[in-house]
């Protein structure tokens, strides 16, 4: 076992596995990885045996194990890539609250519009309540744009926590055909189109197949 190990959930659903995995691609991290099925007789138990919490994802390191995506980032920032988050005060902050604002909210985006990689919907799952969390989504990337990105393509210019947060969203927006203005088709399309996310994309399109023939 590598020094790092992520467990993460099926590539195709799992939003918070994603979240982990993308920062550590992007700190350029050496991590192994295990993926354990989600929705079968044997997940639970399974995911039991690395976590505590009984959910995906979680970080082996060493003899420590931690849970819970944003626990996870933090501790990747703390111990091994200090750069996925800004250096600027304010806009550390502000990457951290608009990042937790993620992690804890946007219930009905979340219910409505669940994360499918390899499949499109359009218009699917579109209500008001979805609507709110939507216009909250992309106040959040204007806001952080407007102030911080003025050095590069990402939320604070350079790749951040809050791009890895976000990344879901990202998969939603294509996924559900969401309608997007110029400037936030550009965003969109700079995730999308990461090396790193490109792996994990290609590795969703494939897991019919690694599930249906186990």
């Amino acid at each position: 076992m590598a020094e790092l190990t992520l467990v993460i959930g099926n590539k195709n659903y799992s939003s918070w596995s994603l979240r982990p995995w993308l920062a550590m691609k992007q700190a350029d991290l050496d991590f192994s990885e295990i993926r354990i099925p989600l929705d079968t007789p044997n997940t639970h138990r399974e995911i039991r045996y690395y976590s505590p919490s009984g959910r995906v994802p979680v970080l082996l390191h060493d003899n420590l194990t931690i849970w819970e995506s944003w626990a996870i980032c933090e501790y990747i920032v703390e111990n091994f890539a200090p750069q996925l988050l800004p250096g600027d005060r304010q806009a550390r902050a502000f990457a951290r609250s608009v990042s937790l604002e993620m992690h804890a909210g946007f219930y009905h985006l979340r219910q409505k519009m669940p994360m499918d990689c390899r499949n499109r919907f359009p218009g699917e799952g579109m209500n008001p309540d979805v609507h709110t969390d939507i216009t909250r989504v992309k106040e959040i990337w204007y806001n952080c744009r407007h102030q911080f990105g003025e050095n590069g393509p990402f939320l604070f210019g350079e790749f951040s926590l809050a791009d890895a947060m976000f990344a879901p969203v990202v998969s939603r927006f294509i996924t559900y055909d969401v309608p997007l203005t110029d400037s936030e088709k550009a965003y969109t399309e700079t995730i999308w189109q990461l090396p790193a996310m490109q792996e994990w994309l290609n590795a969703a399109s494939q897991e019919v197949e690694i599930i249906s023939h186990p």
